[in-house]
């Protein structure tokens, strides 16, 4: 067996679920889960029927490329999304969800071979940074994030001496579970670290398109041409149907950036067998070319994050994200800090699921940030998010009056 599997941590799922093993639910209220960041939203019609008028593909084994007409769609969308010129040819990949692109592209930059082999992850942070670099035989750096700043990650805490052993850094924004999203000043640090140490950037942006104010969150290539790097040095970008068009399970996405680092990654797909089917690239051009679905997609999560937060808030410290369907919340002090004890609590008085925050970070620096506080995912549709906002909001008041 690989060594390296011995040092995978339990998904932070599979330690909801050992949490919660002897944990009876109240069967007075219907279960509702906001565990698990699984969009919950009809999967338009469009992407349906693209599926269905398209199976006479699945008699042909799929170019890893994908077809031009796939990477076309994805560079127009590019192009309407962020104002950006890609050549489909040479800075677009499809693949299968932006999940198993983060783990290979580890697998693709990293070199093993050299001293101390390091990827920056930031902390809290999505498990699969962690596990791709483990598989990929480097080691891990976390970088906190920042309450005080709105959830940004603190890059400046990260020593020269680890930059300089840095391989790939991955970023997040808009960040899971935070919400925050990276300005340009931001991304300038980062890019100035690339240039003087080396390494790569993967940025995970597959929550880019829920968002609650007028302007859309900046994309990290959009900041690279905005910079004066029309090349994308040492950056690719990742992004995702799933969140964007609700088809998890269509398991679709592109990444896009710098030719030198997508010439690579196509060789590595190609062993890997990472090809998109065929109807798969039929349903996903269908979704990629139409923005109308996105728009009242996105009109229903900001109609539920407008009744859920202003619940929540009053009874424990919650603001709205920058963007992302997560509420990331302090618990209050009764709980004096663990959020494990607010999970199990809130499930057996009252049959809600609510993540840990401290599973989805790691103790670094001598600290757990995402400890004392909870991930909701708001997924489901609005009445269900309401009703589960209310029951959080009576079991937080009724331990509060508990002596």
């Amino acid at each position: 067996m690989n060594p390296l599997l011995k040092r995978l941590q339990p998904y932070p799922f599979e330690r909801l679920r050992q949490l919660h093993a002897d944990v009876t639910p109240n069967p007075a209220y219907r279960p509702i889960s906001l565990g698990i960041g699984e969009p919950k939203h009809a999967t338009p019609d469009l992407i349906k029927t693209a599926l269905r008028d398209s199976l006479a593909g699945l008699a042909a084994y799929p170019a890893t490329a994908g077809e031009p007409k796939l990477r076309q769609a994805m560079a127009d969308w590019m192009q309407h999304r962020y104002a950006l010129a890609l050549d489909p040819a040479t800075q677009i990949l499809p693949v299968n969800g932006s999940r198993e692109a983060l783990f290979a592209l580890a697998q693709t930059v990293i070199d093993p071979t050299q001293p101390e082999a390091t990827v920056v992850c930031p902390n809290p942070f999505y498990q699969i940074y962690e596990g791709a670099a483990l598989l990929a035989g480097a080691q891990t750096w976390f970088a906190p994030s920042d309450p005080a700043r709105n959830f940004a990650v603190n890059w400046d805490s990260v020593p020269d001496a680890v930059w300089a052993r840095t391989q790939l850094l991955f970023v997040c924004s808009p960040g899971n579970p935070t919400g925050a999203v990276m300005g340009l000043d931001e991304w300038k640090l980062l890019f100035e670290l690339s240039d003087k140490y080396g390494f790569v950037i993967a940025s995970d942006e597959c929550y880019s398109e829920i968002y609650f104010r007028d302007e859309p969150p900046l994309g990290g290539l959009q900041a690279a041409a905005r910079l004066g790097r029309p090349d994308f040095k040492n950056l690719i970008a990742l992004t995702s149907l799933s969140k964007r068009s609700n088809v998890p399970g269509l398991r679709s996405g592109f990444v896009a950036g710098d030719a030198a680092l997508i010439k690579p990654f196509l060789l590595y797909r190609t062993y890997h067998g990472s090809a998109m089917s065929p109807v798969v690239q039929s349903a996903s051009i269908a979704a990629w070319n139409d923005e109308q679905h996105v728009v009242e997609n996105r009109a229903m999560y900001r109609e539920k994050f407008a009744k859920v937060t202003p619940m929540l808030s009053a009874v424990m410290d919650v603001a709205l994200p920058d963007a992302g369907f997560y509420l990331w919340a302090q618990i209050p002090e009764q709980f004096k800090g663990s959020d494990t004890a607010f999970s199990r609590e809130l499930l057996g008085f009252y049959n809600v699921v609510v993540l840990p925050g401290s599973y989805l970070a790691r103790e670094a620096q001598g600290r757990n940030p995402g400890a004392g506080r909870i991930r909701m995912a708001l997924v489901a549709p609005t009445a269900e998010c309401v009703e589960a906002a209310d029951r959080i909001v009576q079991f937080i008041q009724s331990t509060a009056k508990s002596p």
